[in-house]
């Protein structure tokens, strides 16, 4: 299956469950690790919850993909590894400690895409 068509398939779920401030982030020519990064919010631990397992069903339902993921349980940053695509999904205030924008986009990038931006918030600021 081609990368863009994975990246597809995880958007849609995402934008399915509600996913909030969705960035995609093109990874082919920083790292061999995957060709995307989606990083996404929840609006609670529930919801981030919900996003990163309802994705993993999906991915598998409609790819037949299993994707693995880590800190789920936890509810406040979930990461889903697709293998081409790795998803970062989380509440919005630790998104914004984390700023894994600021770490894998240069200082004149912008994500590929944005999706169901709801915050203010834009990677360079303080």
């Amino acid at each position: 299956m081609a990368p863009e068509e994975l990246l597809a398939a995880a958007l849609e779920a995402m934008d399915d469950d509600k996913a909030e401030d969705i960035a995609v982030i093109d990874l082919r020519r920083k790292t061999p690790l995957a060709d995307y990064m989606i990083i996404a919010n929840g609006r609670s631990t529930r919801h981030v919850t919900t996003i990163a397992e309802k994705l993993m069903e999906r991915l598998k339902g409609k790819l037949g993909l299993v994707a693995r993921a880590e800190g789920v349980e936890g509810g406040d940053w979930a990461l889903v590894d697709a293998g081409d695509v790795i998803v970062h999904v989380f509440r919005p205030e630790v998104r914004d400690f984390y700023t894994l924008e600021r770490i894998w986009l240069g200082p004149d990038e912008e994500p590929l895409e944005r999706r169901n931006v709801t915050s203010k918030f834009e990677p360079g600021e303080e």
